[in-house]
């Protein structure tokens, strides 16, 4: 964020209660990477089975982001996320009491959809809450509050490693869910949302709060159609082609942050540790690290990415993942067959979390909720958010019998490729968003492909 640029107080605040929705998601992504080396023993998981439970919580993910756009549209961005915090608290105690591997991954599903829910709802809130100046620093505090709650996560479990508690691991995310339940109460909705149930004053009266032009706000008209007119609107606005290649768009960018697999590092860290000779405890231990240097390297790209712009920034960090991959990956190598060599592939993990936090994912949530017009925000942000969990589900099931299959050196090769594809589409298709308000996002998106 622009140090140099005033932010009112009122819009820092909505960020930071809002944000709190990140927390949540962070941890229980983050959680499991410890758990379920006691999981495992405890229900007797092959391989497939520990990426099954684990990737369930995804599977709940997607379908939470599809809905959570067209839920905000109806309910409001407050009342959304209020509900998110109350199922998180519910999810996270059915963890905690699971009686089998089954119980505990129907719980989780219902947890994922929630995470999914929030991931989409709270980006999307704070876009529409934040000036122009600093909404990328702000909408980013939403990426750092992820890693913080994946850091936390990791801290819980290497205090809890000693018990091999698992339960009170999963059990714990629902304090912060009570937390972001409690806190959004006594928040305001955003100006976008009331203005569309025509409470033309009090959006005006948020906008000047939050630092917005309220003359712009003024100028949208409050729009009181019912659901079904809305969801046949939104059909409809699907069919112009500026619109339909603004959402794929961001379907692809949220797809590009799965594919570096970065949650192959989050999840399975501990995992891939304990496959070149770290014992258990240990292993769990070396997630602080991971976690440390993503809320370090997310801290350093909030300071960025106003200044240097998403595009740039974004295209830095896939350069810098694929090449730690393949770094990894020769690393990976002779630590299989020499566990002194263990260090360096910590250490090259944390590198590449280093780009990916600073610059991919960062950057990911930004573009989310910048590049889909507002003509179909709800519907569009739901399509790209259920894109980026699909692509999170398959690398999280997919992942360890990868390793099982081919190895671990192979399968961070295979992430190297892929990122690099990545990163000739963004240098390709992804606009430059920084510094413009999102109406005029739009109107270069149209402008770009009105003729496609």
């Amino acid at each position: 964020m622009n140090q140099k640029t005033k932010v009112p107080a009122h819009a820092r605040l909505v960020a930071a209660v809002a944000a709190l929705g990140g927390v949540l998601f962070g941890y229980d992504t983050g959680v499991m990477s410890g758990a379920l080396l006691y999981i495992g023993n405890d229900f007797h998981l092959s391989p497939v089975a520990e990426g099954a439970v684990t990737s369930m919580l995804l599977v709940g993910a997607a379908l939470g982001a599809l809905l959570g756009g067209r839920v905000a549209d109806a309910l409001g961005r407050k009342a959304t996320l209020i509900g998110g915090g109350v199922i998180f608290v519910v999810g996270s105690l059915a963890c905690a009491m699971a009686g089998s591997a089954l119980a505990l991954g129907a719980a989780r599903t219902a947890l994922g959809a929630a995470v999914g829910l929030v991931s989409i709802v709270v980006p999307m809130y704070i876009s529409e809450m934040a000036p122009p100046a600093v909404r990328g620093g702000l909408v980013s505090l939403n990426t750092l509050m992820i890693v913080v709650g994946q850091l936390l996560a990791f801290l819980t479990n290497s205090a809890l490693a000693h018990t091999g508690n698992w339960r009170l691991m999963l059990g714990l995310a629902a304090v912060p869910g009570l937390v972001l339940a409690v806190g959004m109460f006594f928040m305001t909705d955003s100006p976008v949302w009331l203005m569309r149930k025509g409470k033309q004053e009090e959006a005006l009266q948020v906008a000047r709060r939050v630092g917005l032009d309220a003359e712009l706000v003024a100028s949208t008209s409050g729009d009181r159609r019912s659901s079904r007119e809305v969801r046949a609107q939104e059909r409809q606005a699907l069919r112009r082609p500026w619109i339909r290649r603004a959402v794929l768009i961001a379907v692809l960018v949220g797809i590009t942050q799965q594919i570096t697999g970065v949650n192959a590092i989050v999840y399975f860290a501990p995992k891939m540790m304990n496959l070149v000779g770290i014992s258990t405890e240990n292993a769990v231990y070396t997630s602080i690290i991971i976690g440390t240097v993503s809320v370090i390297a997310c801290w350093v790209g909030m300071m960025l990415v106003d200044r240097i712009g998403r595009r740039r920034l974004l295209s830095m960090g896939l350069a810098g993942t694929s090449t730690s991959l393949i770094l990894l990956a020769i690393a990976y190598r002779f630590a299989e067959t020499d566990v002194r060599a263990s260090w360096l592939v910590l250490v090259l993990m944390a590198l590449f979390i280093a780009f990916q936090q600073a610059a991919v994912s960062l950057t990911t949530w930004l573009l989310l909720s910048e590049l889909v017009p507002s003509q179909v925000r709800g519907l569009g942000m739901g399509i790209a958010g259920m894109g980026l969990w699909v692509a999170n589900w398959v690398v999280a099931q997919g992942f360890l019998p990868l390793v099982d299959a081919v190895g671990g050196p192979v399968s961070f090769l295979i992430f190297a490729v892929l990122g690099a594809v990545a990163l000739v589409f963004i240098r390709r298709a992804v606009p430059e968003t920084t510094g413009l308000q999102l109406e005029e996002i739009s109107g270069d998106m149209e402008r770009r492909y009105a003729g496609e």
